[in-house]
């Protein structure tokens, strides 16, 4: 079983300002953010949009968030 339970986008991304992330620049509902020694990491998710264990792996991978951040 993943570590990670589905999770509403708007409380992912605001995880990810928490833990130093920012808004680049943003298009639609397409987030450019930006964070020191980290690559740029496009969140293209409604703020409704439930997002899965699976993805959330995937977006943790890119972005260092980890379980205990939400």
């Amino acid at each position: 079983m993943s570590q990670w339970s589905s999770t509403k986008a708007r409380k992912v991304l605001a995880a990810l300002l928490r833990i130093g992330w920012s808004v680049k620049r943003q298009v639609g509902s397409h987030q450019v953010l930006e964070r020191e020694g980290w690559e740029d990491y496009v969140f293209a998710f409604h703020d409704g949009t439930e997002i899965g264990p699976k993805m959330l792996a995937r977006v943790a991978n890119k972005t260092g968030l980890e379980p205990d951040d939400l």
